[in-house]
């Protein structure tokens, strides 16, 4: 019977060993997007950096892996800039995203060593240029800008919408006031402009629009600037998607940022790009336990043992996945199935309809291309533990994040007794 195996290890073993549900990744498949990205963002006319944006999947890890291949790495809170510190990656090599920094998080940061921040709105750099004078530490800023490209994506991840909770108008007063503070501070200094349009992006069209947006923009000033593209790079999740492939990707930002460069007569610093699900998303497969079946008048159901605690995004915005029975990829689909997970919500649905065999309750359940924003959408709602993460490479496993238990939900309670 043909069963399927992850980097050489069979998926009823992983099952067996760690447990359902379980967070598996492939770290060949990782270590390769990551070698993609490295040997074809390059460019003999301006410096190139990629940074890995860790809000897809982070644990230390995780970090460390990416630091070897030499990437930098993108944080969005001050938990995720705490657990970079625990790793190999070097504090100058880590920007600061998002939209509303908690004073908190960002005396924290700089007190730690926090070089990059990307501002998001003027209140922020205002903050941060009392911040700088009162630590006395130098920042390079880079402002965050809403170029208004609508990148053809779903509402809830498009982030360049004009009235995006994200970035400023270059042509806003805000953005305008930002810059000047920018430029009296003696300790901050404008690194550049970031923008992000959106997620899950098959088409060139509107990544090359943002390059000419921004690097008019950059027309404004004397100094050669930075420009960060932000990420988007498209997955697959079902026979649907269509992704460029990540060096005809890479290849055609470069001679399009090289061309438009030489048109405008511009000259940059340093072009950056922020990668993250494309880096991991399809490495990660999610392995369930099939329990009861149940048909109704219009719907088969299978029931797993996870469901929105370890993947929230079909609830979220109807994502859509593939999957497989792992130890019956040979077996005929003969059943039209609805995926539902086992919380108390009717939105708790993995996949809405799909095409399996007959199964037995027991069966192991393989869902692909789950390795961005499960682990880090992950919640305890129904007192529901977090998944075991594992990484796979030649033929061996390892634990990089151990399952929850019982004991660790109550962790941070504090019980009082009855006066």
């Amino acid at each position: 019977m043909n069963e399927l195996t992850i980097a050489g290890v069979k998926a009823t073993e992983l099952a067996r060993e760690y447990g359902t549900p379980l967070y598996v990744y492939d770290q060949e498949k990782i270590e390769e997007k990551l070698l993609e990205f490295k040997e074809n963002f390059t460019s003999p006319r301006f410096k190139t950096k990629i940074l890995y944006a860790s809000k897809a999947f982070q644990t230390i890890e995780m970090i460390d892996l990416v630091h070897s291949f030499g990437f930098c790495l993108d944080v969005v809170s001050g938990g995720e800039f705490f657990t970079a510190l625990q790793s190999q990656m070097p504090v100058e090599n880590i920007y600061f995203h998002g939209n509303n920094k908690s004073f908190a998080e960002l005396e924290f940061a700089i007190e730690n060593g926090l070089q990059h921040v990307i501002a998001d709105n003027l209140m922020e750099v205002e903050f941060l240029s009392e911040l700088a004078k009162t630590q006395k530490r130098n920042l390079q800023v880079m402002l965050r800008l809403n170029v208004g490209i609508d990148a053809h994506t779903h509402e809830y991840i498009v982030t360049a919408h004009i009235d995006s909770k994200f970035g400023m108008s270059y042509e806003s007063v805000d953005c305008q006031k930002a810059i000047q503070l920018i430029q009296e501070s003696e300790f901050l200094e404008l690194e550049g402009f970031h923008a992000h349009i959106g997620s899950q992006i098959f088409d060139l069209t509107a990544w090359f629009a943002e390059i000419e947006k921004l690097v008019h923009v950059l027309k404004d000033f004397d100094e050669s600037l930075t420009l960060n593209l932000g990420g988007g790079f498209g997955v697959t999740y079902t026979e649907a998607d269509k992704p460029i492939p990540i060096a005809e990707n890479m290849k055609a930002f470069i001679e399009k940022t090289e061309e438009i460069l030489e048109k405008e007569n511009v000259m940059i610093r340093e072009l950056i790009i922020e990668p993250g699900r494309s880096v991991v998303a399809e490495a990660g497969i999610t392995l369930y336990t099939i329990g009861y079946q149940k048909k109704t008048p219009n719907k088969q159901y299978y029931f797993v043992d996870g469901g929105m605690t370890d993947n929230i995004r079909p609830a979220l915005y109807q994502a859509e996945y593939s999957c497989d029975v792992v130890n019956k990829l040979d077996v005929e689909k003969t059943e039209t199935v609805t995926i539902a997970g086992k919380m108390c919500e009717s939105g708790d649905i993995i996949i809405q309809q799909t095409k399996l065999p007959k199964v037995t309750t027991g069966d192991i359940l393989a869902v692909y291309s789950t390795g961005a924003y499960g682990f880090s959408m992950s919640s305890h709602y129904n007192r529901a533990t977090r998944p075991a993460v594992i990484f796979v490479k030649k033929g061996e496993s390892r634990i990089v994040v151990k399952r929850e238990s019982y004991e660790d939900l109550l962790r941070g309670e504090v019980v009082y007794e009855s006066k």
